[in-house]
């Protein structure tokens, strides 16, 4: 199978966001990750392997440094802004949300969404400035989380406060909140609850700030000890992602009648 240099030409282009909105598709590399998008409810509308067009013309289609055997091109599910009368709809009575509050770095947001994936978050609500979940370096960090995982963008302060009026509850992640470990919070097992991650460089915004139910924080070890700044804000969404599934863990563990030390 051949390529033209047309073809190349649109596929070279959905590195650009504009492109891919246009043209409502998007790249996936590398033969897990394609593998993944075949086996996915996404439309595939077509595949190139480098046995098949040569390893120039793949190396011109692709968007990594070094160019992956498989190439895919995908077709974006539609209606991925959420709009605020259906925000009741993508929660359920019960459950374990992601609030992301513009997260712009690609390696972040990718690794998000495995973040997502392994520990069975129910759907991520992400801000209208989040950057692109199909931007090429997003797509390949999430190692096909993509595929599986309910992400949508909306107005999250809105978002946030349906579920407050839905009985839910919302957690931010702040340098000064309350520890994470001996704080009592909801884990999503009798209403549905979110834990919010801000912007790598300013955090959490302050409409955002002020509509949490409460403030989370994660401490250095040991306390009060001089060391890095912050934590990178993946592997902050990680580490809160895991305590609350610990958590309900453990509420799942207990027996009929027995206290729970850490409830809300």
């Amino acid at each position: 199978m051949g390529i033209s240099g047309n073809e190349i030409k649109r596929i070279r282009s959905l590195a650009q966001k504009k492109y891919r909105d246009s043209l409502g598709l998007f790249t996936v590399e590398g033969e897990k990750m394609v593998g993944e998008a075949l086996a996915s409810s996404f439309t595939v509308e077509e595949v190139y392997r480098r046995d098949e067009i040569g390893e120039e013309a793949m190396s011109r289609i692709s968007m990594l440094a070094s160019p992956s055997p498989v190439l895919a091109v995908v077709r974006k599910p539609e209606n991925l802004a959420l709009p605020q009368d259906c925000a009741g709809d993508f929660f359920g009575d019960k459950g374990f949300y992601m609030g992301l509050d513009t997260i712009r770095d690609p390696g972040n947001l990718g690794t998000i969404l495995r973040i997502a994936d392994w520990f069975g978050v129910d759907g991520i609500l992400a801000t209208e400035d989040t950057v692109d979940i199909f931007n090429p370096k997003v797509v390949q960090a999430t190692m096909g989380a993509i595929f599986r995982v309910r992400f949508r963008y909306t107005v999250l302060p809105d978002a946030i406060r349906t579920l407050l009026k839905n009985g839910g509850r919302a957690y931010g992640t702040f340098m000064d909140g309350e520890n994470i470990y001996t704080s009592g919070f909801g884990t999503g097992k009798d209403y549905p609850v979110m834990v919010i991650t801000g912007n790598e460089a300013d955090g959490i915004s302050e409409e955002v700030e002020s509509l949490v139910s409460a403030r989370l924080a994660i401490p250095s070890y040991p306390a009060g000890r001089h060391g890095s700044e912050s934590l990178n804000a993946a592997v902050a969404s990680a580490i809160a992602v895991a305590e609350f599934r610990r958590r309900a863990m453990l509420q799942a563990a207990c027996k009929p009648g027995m206290p729970f030390d850490f409830q809300e």
